[in-house]
């Protein structure tokens, strides 16, 4: 049954509330634009739905992933990402009802949020700026196609973004990783310290510490972190980015925003001239169809849930000439790396403790200067970890009881210091979601099914995270040295992107560099779906920016009357 809420035609609709969502529909209503929100998830209130001080002992399960709980027996997939534990599980999308169907040979974790605000309730803020070795990737190495923009395109936006939601971190005057707009950093602990020291003087290498979108002093309104530690769960205080804190607020405050909380967004639906002339979704409330029109049409969805909509569409999907739509799913070489205990540190107390925060090692192969130069791969990685300092699991290997076990267990504590890569996924067409012609939703609208695997250059990259990283622990002094040489799924890095992917020609680009539709002038993708090729750094601080720069260009649009 078809039932059509509401008869207004808004100047834009956005789909997707969360971190792109929130910032393209704040600058197009402070513009005085009228902005309809389509958000898939639940309604969502910080004040009552964040629970970052519930401790294990609060719930049934002491927070475990025990597959008793009802929460997480109908997210099997989600219960895949470290955030999803018993107490937060119903931000996250219910797999049961949202399955998704996997080709033979691959296996895909779709990691996705059911709330307001989307994954930003959940991400790791890590927020880090691509450089030209990036856009500009094509041009160094002579694989796949250079973004249509350069960093000096996207600089200015990064710096807004930053500014606005407040990142902290130290300059370093890198090429590869440009500086930003930063609050103080976070400081290292002792064993990074000397991690930072060795690298410097025995492979001439920086490390910095992690640049992550969390207050390290009050800043726009909001307060400073006071390291309670569980940021997954929420943050009452306000202290890390998410769109209902922080976008959404604005967006209220401007009277032209419509929220809608429970519409999954089913299709864009099309007008005559080649123009979008709104969407229909699901209230999933009442199981009822319903449209909702607009001048514009934003997609901010997440790069998959934005490539579904499309592909539903219109047979081959909409506007979908160059045949790009769904093709180059990239996501980042995940939970390989290495680990090894500092005996340097055998005793020492804990330090910055629950710091939301780690140490980032930049890329340092295959740069410019020809002795970085790698024969076995193309691109490059990253690290990022740390040390950590066990408070009391060591006990269960110590003997005794009582106050000297207790002193003991004090006393001999284990510092081990982590590195876990990041690697860059190369763009392969064969790389690719479609609809599954025989499983649909809840709601019978037919699912993607995944069809992505790794190639023999991330495999190459993944055996060269484990040999440098191993060195470097050496080097520091570390032993018991352990790894993991087999990368998580496709997927399970949460920064899949690249499935409707940006460029100067409609024949190799679905959309152009202002995140636009080549053919449907009025509809724009805002999301990580534009990605031309990954890098290795996070991707969600250059997908806000991204928008930042494509909706000041739709406001532009608009306003001379271009997209009518």
């Amino acid at each position: 049954m078809k039932q059509t809420s509401d008869t207004k035609t808004y100047d834009a609709i956005v789909v997707g509330s969360g971190a792109t969502g929130g910032w393209t529909a704040k600058v197009m209503a402070e513009a005085g634009m009228d902005v309809l929100m389509l958000e898939a998830g639940r309604a969502f209130d910080p004040a009552t739905d964040f629970r970052e001080h519930t401790l294990p002992h609060d719930m049934e399960l002491q927070g475990r992933p025990d597959p008793r709980n009802e929460l997480l027996q109908r997210r099997h997939r989600q219960s895949y990402c470290y955030a999803c534990t018993e107490v937060n599980a119903d931000f996250f999308i219910d797999d049961v009802d949202n399955p998704y169907t996997e080709a033979p040979g691959t296996h895909f974790n779709w990691i996705q949020g059911n709330v307001v605000g989307g994954r930003s309730i959940m991400w790791a803020r890590q927020s880090y700026r691509m450089s030209d070795y990036d856009f500009k990737a094509a041009s160094l190495d002579g694989y796949g196609m250079d973004w249509p923009i350069s960093y000096a395109d996207l600089a200015p936006y990064y710096d807004r973004v930053e500014r606005y939601i407040g990142v902290n971190g130290r300059k370093e005057d890198l090429e590869i990783l440009p500086d930003g707009e930063f609050l103080p950093p976070m400081a290292f602990t002792c064993g990074e310290a000397m991690l930072k020291e060795t690298l410097a003087e025995k492979f001439n290498r920086p490390m910095t510490i992690g640049r992550n979108a969390v207050l390290t002093r009050r800043h726009n309104g909001r307060d400073m972190c006071h390291y309670c530690g569980p940021c997954h769960y929420g943050c009452r205080t306000n202290s890390y980015f998410n769109s209902p804190q922080t976008t959404l607020v604005d967006c209220e405050a401007t009277g032209r925003f419509t929220l809608v909380p429970d519409a999954a967004v089913i299709k864009v639906d099309m007008k005559a001239g080649d123009l979008a002339s709104g969407v229909t979704y699901v209230d999933k409330k009442s199981d009822l169809t319903r449209e909702a029109k607009a001048d514009i049409v934003v997609l901010c969805a997440s790069t998959l849930a934005s490539t579904r909509i499309l592909l539903n569409s219109a047979e081959g999907g909409l506007a979908n000439e160059s045949d790009c739509l769904g093709r180059y799913v990239m996501d980042h070489i995940y939970a390989t790396g290495v680990r090894g205990v500092l005996e340097a540190r055998a005793g020492a107390q804990p330090e910055r403790a629950n710091r939301p925060n780690g140490i980032y090692i930049p890329r340092f192969q295959n740069l410019k200067d020809p002795a970085t130069r790698n024969p076995s791969f193309i691109r490059g990685y990253g690290y990022q970890g740390g040390e950590n300092i066990t408070t009391w699991q060591h006990g269960s290997s110590l003997p005794g009881f009582g106050a000297d076990f207790k002193r003991m267990v004090e006393s001999s504590t284990v510092s081990t210091i982590g590195l876990g890569g990041f690697g860059e996924i190369l763009p392969r067409p064969e790389n690719r979601v479609t609809l599954d012609p025989d499983v649909t939703d809840r709601w019978g609208v037919p699912v993607l099914q995944m069809n992505c695997t790794l190639g023999s250059n991330e495999y190459a990259m993944v055996q060269d995270i484990i040999a440098e990283g191993r060195a470097m622990l050496e080097a520091l002094g570390c032993t018991n040295i352990t790894q993991n040489t087999e990368p998580a799924p496709l997927g399970s890095g949460i920064h899949e992107v690249g499935t409707a992917r940006m460029g100067d020609d409609p024949g190799t680009s679905y959309l152009n560099q202002y995140q636009q539709s080549h053919t449907v002038k009025n509809l724009f993708v805002m999301d990580g779906s534009c990605y031309v090729s990954i890098g290795c750094v996070n991707p969600t601080l250059t997908m806000m920016s991204l928008a930042l720069r494509s909706t000041e260009y739709l406001i532009d649009q608009h306003k001379r009357g271009e997209l009518a």
